[in-house]
């Protein structure tokens, strides 16, 4: 673990105004604070007031004022989770799973898991006490017990199943191979329902009284009814979705996008397109804070703050 230096970092900081690209009529013209951030900057996890970003062989901890920590790893990839006082993050290279301690940023354990997916397209999540991962890509999801550190459940699941969340009391898991969406009961470790989805689905946030899946083949987000798991709308966002981000929260969902505009602003109860905020960056990733919101743009080497979110698409 590295600890940067503020008065002697080399990163370049601006902060530049926005306009929202094809927003909703009166919406709010959000700030755009950038940091240029060297390397490939990617999958975001936020941390109170800063946020954790993938980066080449590294993870890497971002606030406004600049990089306040990195801690060296194999090939950090996927989304990663902060829960119980870590950062849980895939190594694509070692099939592992890391955890760091937020307050010294420093390596806790290293859990070998299995990785389903080495391309990096996957998530680690939290929920129901446990750290869940996808671990083999015959269709195995690991449950890992915080408490021992070690994979205290293995889930069968659909083959190619990457793309992980939980919310409403539930885990839930999309297999782009089989295009399903199943819900999985963590008091039994047993998929309870599944749903047909469309064209190379990716990835979801359960959130705002849904789950919402990305439909990347077919440019949509999927609305899914977390008690019946049936569809209950789509809208359509842009011929195609690859290779994007998700994330729900402030009343809204929010959709990193990758040509076009940065992000998309989804009303989850209408499923209108409220606004369509910033330039296009190529792909990255996003997360929704009560304060801002984050973006990765790893094609240009910039991870993005972008300030007023609960008045965007208002």
């Amino acid at each position: 673990m590295v600890v940067a230096n503020r008065l002697k970092r080399s990163v370049a900081i601006a902060t530049i105004g926005t306009s929202l690209a094809l927003s909703a009529a009166g919406a709010a013209t959000p700030d755009e604070q950038v940091l240029v951030v060297p390397g490939f900057a990617d999958f975001l996890a936020v941390d109170g007031s800063s946020v954790w970003a993938t980066n080449r062989g590294r993870v890497e901890r971002w606030s406004t004022g600049g990089k306040l920590a990195e801690v060296p790893m194999s090939h950090p990839c996927g989304a990663m989770a902060v829960a119980f006082g870590s950062l849980w993050v895939a190594d694509c290279k070692d099939r592992t799973v890391t955890r760091i301690d937020l307050a010294t940023a420093q390596k806790v354990v290293v859990i070998a898991t299995g990785i389903a997916n080495p391309k990096g397209e996957l998530n680690v999540v939290a929920g129901a006490g446990s750290i869940w991962v996808a671990s083999d890509d015959k269709g195995v999801i690991a449950r890992v017990d915080p408490s021992t550190n070690a994979v205290a459940a293995s889930i069968e699941v659909d083959q190619g199943s990457y793309y992980l969340a939980f919310g409403s009391g539930a885990l839930w898991a999309v297999s782009s191979v089989r295009q399903s969406l199943q819900k999985i009961d963590p008091a039994t470790n047993m998929v309870v329902r599944r749903t047909g989805l469309g064209k190379e689905p990716g990835f979801l946030v359960a959130g705002e009284g849904a789950v919402w899946v990305q439909e990347q083949g077919d440019g949509t987000v999927t609305r899914i009814d977390p008690a019946s798991a049936d569809i209950s709308g789509r809208v359509k966002v842009d011929e195609t979705l690859k290779y994007g981000d998700i994330d729900a929260g402030g009343g809204k969902v929010w959709l990193r996008t990758t040509a076009g505009q940065t992000f998309v602003v989804i009303d989850p109860k209408t499923l209108a397109i409220r606004a369509r905020v910033g330039k296009q960056t190529g792909s990255g990733a996003l997360r929704y804070t009560p304060a801002g919101v984050w973006t990765t743009s790893h094609d240009v080497h910039t991870l993005s703050w972008w300030t007023t979110p609960d008045d965007i698409g208002n």
